[in-house]
């Protein structure tokens, strides 16, 4: 145990010895001599920023030069939305053309006996003579006429009434 105490009293001395070396060292040395020389740097002129600018392919405007341009580009951007406007309400035109005119649906219905009025309805619907199964079957309930289908072949178009297809395809 007494050689252990030895070797740490040997090892403290040690580090004490080394940061007093270390110590006398930095104080010792005289401070180094601070250059307060400063660079100035020469301003460029107006010129001078310009071709620099424009050498390395920058666009160099003046304030009205740059109104110019903003107000040329505002009124090329309104061209084109009023142009675009009158193409939508030139297509908004043309679909009312459309729906204006009247186009007319030809079917042939074949009705077999035995098919109900539900059925019928169902044809006349994939004819597009009406919009409409469920509205053909209960005006056929209301009218008691669900037991008066006609078997045939008929021929239905889209102008006829509800009424002047009952009346062709019922008894």
């Amino acid at each position: 145990m007494r050689m252990k105490a030895n070797l740490l009293n040997s090892f403290a001395a040690g580090l004490l010895v080394s940061a007093g070396i270390c110590g006398i060292v930095y104080f010792s040395q005289k401070a180094p001599v601070e250059k307060n020389e400063q660079t100035t740097a020469k301003t460029p002129t107006e010129e001078e920023m310009k071709e620099s600018l424009s050498t390395a392919g920058y666009i160099i405007l003046t304030d009205s030069e740059w109104d110019e341009q903003i107000a040329t580009v505002e009124k090329e951007a309104q061209a084109k939305v009023q142009k675009e406007q009158k193409e939508q309400d030139g297509q908004a035109e043309k679909a009312e053309k459309n729906e204006n005119e009247n186009v007319v649906y030809r079917t042939i219905v074949n009705v077999a006996p035995g098919m109900t009025s539900i059925d019928v309805g169902n044809a006349l619907v994939q004819g597009k003579i009406i919009d409409s199964a469920r509205t053909f079957f209960d005006e056929v309930e209301k009218r008691g006429l669900s037991n008066d289908l006609k078997p045939g072949t008929f021929e239905l178009d889209s102008n006829m009434t509800l009424d002047e297809v009952m009346k062709i395809i019922f008894k």
